[in-house]
């Protein structure tokens, strides 16, 4: 199934958790890199992993309309993980008590929600094989197996 929608703009790519809120560890710089990340995706990682993963999803337009429509992309955040040696994600998603707080007008259905949230997360890892395919050169970093405790 294609979802034919002209390709949102990307996230702004932020912690919901400022580095200034962790009492115990003091964070220098962007050490998620995110502005190297957000420059990628403003050089065309965005669009054509967009684009890509348009092509097979299974949401439908009255679906894409309810994510637009609470505008959940903006919530999704991409950042280096540098102990795994990847770029990670947080894809959005509809709560699970959806149907009490009446979130969407549109949304009818356990099947409706999961399926949003199925694509959703799909789409984030979409997103990050683009970037590590095609756009990022990083080296990850290793992990000394001296430097992990002995269980």
């Amino acid at each position: 199934m294609t979802l034919d929608v002209a390709t949102p703009d990307r996230p702004e790519l932020e912690s919901a958790m400022s580095a200034d809120d962790y009492e115990d560890v003091t964070v220098e710089g962007d050490e998620y890199r995110r502005e190297e990340l957000a420059e990628a995706l403003d050089d065309g990682a965005w669009a054509e992993a967009f684009e890509s993963w348009a092509a097979e999803t299974n949401l439908d337009e009255a679906d894409w309309n309810v994510v637009t429509d609470l505008d959940l992309v903006a919530e999704f955040d991409f950042f280096w993980d540098s102990f795994a040696g990847r770029v990670g994600y947080h894809a959005p998603g509809l709560p699970e008590n959806w149907l009490e707080r009446d979130i969407h007008p549109d949304i009818q259905s356990w099947e409706t929600v999961s399926s949003i949230n199925a694509s959703l997360t799909e789409l984030g890892q979409v997103v990050c094989d683009v970037l590590a395919d095609e756009y990022l050169d990083w080296e990850a970093d290793e992990v000394d197996a001296g430097d992990l405790p002995d269980f």
